[in-house]
């Protein structure tokens, strides 16, 4: 028998978008099981239990983690990879995660802290062509990369 193929991936998801929602859709389609660890976070102005509601809605087999009080430091350098793996670890230690899921390089230094293979989903953008950081500013404009769940929440902010 084969081992059970576990994934997860991260994010703030502030907000859920198209990106994010074709990371985890590539996650459901490889993987047996699903994780999606969701970072709290004050750079949009919805908290993360409702961000965490869209994450439920639409993928309702996905297991959430809940990531309180993360560590501020980010980074590539080795003492902030350090310090995010070692939170991160914290999280998913009772789950056998086989793979980890993301459009980041920091995938690589998930992958390989925890001993997993990196599944690295459109990282140049090339598919969906946008960042969280981009919709914060025109939600409006960017709706197009939005799932209307998460554009009818924007829309009351």
């Amino acid at each position: 028998m084969s081992k059970k193929k576990i994934g997860f991936t991260i994010g703030k998801y502030a907000p859920l978008h198209k990106g994010h929602q074709l990371v985890i859709d590539t996650a459901i389609k490889e993987m047996d099981e699903v994780y999606c660890v969701i970072y709290d976070t004050d750079v949009i102005d919805l908290n993360i239990e409702k961000r965490a509601d869209w994450l439920k809605k639409l993928y309702p087999k996905v297991h959430i983690i809940y990531a309180y009080n993360s560590p501020k430091q980010y980074g590539l350098d080795s003492e902030s990879v350090k310090i995010q793996m070692e939170y991160l670890s914290s999280l998913v230690k009772d789950i056998p995660v086989t793979h980890f899921y993301s459009s980041e390089l920091y995938g690589e230094k998930v992958a390989e802290y925890m001993n997993i293979e990196n599944r690295l989903v459109d990282l140049k953008r090339k598919k969906v062509p946008i960042h969280a950081t981009e919709i914060r500013a025109d939600f409006q404009k960017n709706q197009k990369f939005l799932d209307e769940i998460v554009y009818k929440d924007l829309k009351k902010l």
